[in-house]
């Protein structure tokens, strides 16, 4: 009888289960909404979700590291923030060796990477990336979205590590809500500190992940201006926003977005596909908020940095990562202010 009882008490939370994510979404920024699938309004239902727990479904970090783990001993006072499209990054490259070394020695370069244009059915891929970035000795980690877009052909953003680094905040990891369907790949969030100085002296800052649609730049750089003034007042008092990836136009065409008080691309009139033809590629800050930046930023060359030509280039990506190099101390926001040392420019690891 025990045991009817409880595949009875099963069969009723399994069918609760199903029957709220059948009719019901959950969504929303900072404060979680949830809203029926239908399109029709719904009360709120008691406790919301937290951000933690959207967490859990985006890709929470600490599988690939140890628990504990010294920070990195640095030799600056420098983090290096970079962004790549690996272009349809899933199991045909995977099984390209000599475009995975490349890709691995990358993002050893950098303390975090955000990666754009992740397609594959199966969820190996990051894992298996980052296995090889740590057969030399390191600690990377990531953090990977949902399947984002309209079509079949879906995509996920990602961002890769350096947990001796810096260290990622599980409490502010999601992805834009998009009621309206204004992006194809509405863009991905996650917060992170910097390891090594004192917490409350650490650089920390937001950075949000982005791949327009190539055919709608037009009307997505007119939303992402929205996109990054929610970011940045979202409640929780960070004002460091850092917007970058793969924006499909130059930085004399950001719409929108170029228009906000104090923005700042980092890259200009430099290419930023292989063939060295065209700029795709950015990293935008508020400047008068973000001045830990260390006006150094660029374009890492595959090609001359591991003696390729153009073709194999191409198989590592059509897109060359760019970066750019911040102070690891916090230069200060509304209540707080960090005495930070002499910034230094950075010496590649």
């Amino acid at each position: 009888m025990r045991q009817l009882y409880g595949l009875g008490l099963t069969g009723i939370i399994l069918y609760a289960g199903w029957w709220f994510l059948s009719n019901y979404e959950v969504g929303g920024l900072g404060g979680i909404t949830i809203k029926p699938r239908d399109g029709s309004s719904a009360p709120p239902l008691g406790s919301l979700p937290k951000l933690s727990e959207v967490a859990d479904r985006v890709g929470v970090p600490g599988q690939n590291v140890p628990k504990s783990i010294p920070p990195l001993a640095r030799q600056a006072n420098v983090v290096r923030i970079a962004s790549f499209n690996i272009q349809v990054f899933g199991q045909s490259k995977l099984a390209k060796p000599q475009a995975m070394e490349v890709i691995a020695d990358v993002i050893r370069r950098f303390d975090i990477v955000a990666i754009q244009e992740i397609r594959s059915r199966q969820q190996d891929v990051m894992p298996r990336l980052v296995n090889l970035i740590n057969s030399q000795g390191r600690y990377y980690d990531f953090v990977i979205s949902e399947p984002l877009g309209r079509t079949n052909s879906t995509e996920q953003y990602a961002f890769i590590f350096d947990a001796q680094s810096v260290e990622v905040d599980s409490n502010c990891i999601y992805t834009i809500n998009d009621p309206d369907d204004l992006m194809h790949r509405p863009p991905f969030v996650a917060a992170f500190r910097v390891r090594g100085p004192p917490p409350e002296q650490a650089f920390t800052f937001k950075l949000i992940n982005v791949h327009t649609d190539p055919d709608e730049t037009d009307l997505e750089l007119n939303v992402l201006d929205d996109v990054f003034n929610v970011v940045r007042n979202d409640g929780r008092g960070e004002d460091d926003v850092i917007l970058l990836g793969d924006l499909n136009v130059d930085d004399r065409h950001l719409g929108e977005l170029g228009r906000l008080p104090g923005l700042r691309p980092l890259l200009a009139g430099v290419a930023t596909n292989t063939r060295g033809t065209k700029q795709y590629d950015n990293l935008v800050i508020d400047a008068r908020a973000t001045t830990e930046y260390l006006s150094v930023a660029g374009v890492f060359d595959i090609l001359r940095q591991y003696n390729l030509n153009e073709e194999q280039a191409l198989e590592v990506s059509d897109h060359l990562p760019i970066w750019g190099e911040f102070s690891t101390f916090e230069a200060g926001r509304p209540g707080r202010l960090a005495n930070a040392p002499g910034n230094e420019t950075a010496t590649p690891r």
